[in-house]
């Protein structure tokens, strides 16, 4: 779905080789958002694909964008462009992402505790929304690492 209320498209320099053989750049937009949901029970946010049915992907998490408890159903890399969000884990450690900062999110194999916490909470932070740029796979080989896997 995209409509009036989707985010504008996104300008970004394309740089690259002509028939000539000469470098060139171009700016571009990527466009359309869609509207979706990544997990059950989450808010609505916009998405954009990179690829097509592959695993890179802009997302937008509007203003007061939330999610209840829920693991990523896939693991994946979370990096902040704009904005910022939280993310509450299990244990009650609860970080705050903005600009520049990214995280790995590897918490398929959670166990769900007496109340129904499973996997963290996440939210959108402040004024503006939060665009991230997603990276996963589409296999198992990051599912259950543990810190310093990518060290």
């Amino acid at each position: 779905m995209n409509d009036a209320n989707s985010p504008a498209a996104l300008p970004y320099w394309h740089l690259w080789t002509d028939d000539r053989g000469v470098s060139r750049q171009t700016l571009c937009t990527m466009a359309p958002w869609t509207l979706g949901v990544l997990g059950p029970n989450d808010s609505p946010q916009w998405n954009l694909d990179l690829f097509k049915n592959g695993n890179s992907f802009l997302t937008q998490l509007p203003v007061g964008w939330t999610a209840d408890w829920h693991e990523n159903h896939i693991p994946k890399w979370i990096y902040v462009l704009r904005g910022s969000w939280s993310v509450e884990s299990m244990d009650g450690q609860k970080q705050i992402f903005g600009p520049g900062e990214f995280s790995f999110g590897g918490d398929q194999l959670c166990l769900a505790t007496a109340l129904g916490a499973k996997g963290h909470l996440s939210a959108q932070i402040g004024a503006e929304p939060c665009l991230q740029l997603i990276i996963q796979r589409n296999d198992d080989l990051w599912r259950g690492v543990r810190p310093g896997f990518f060290s």
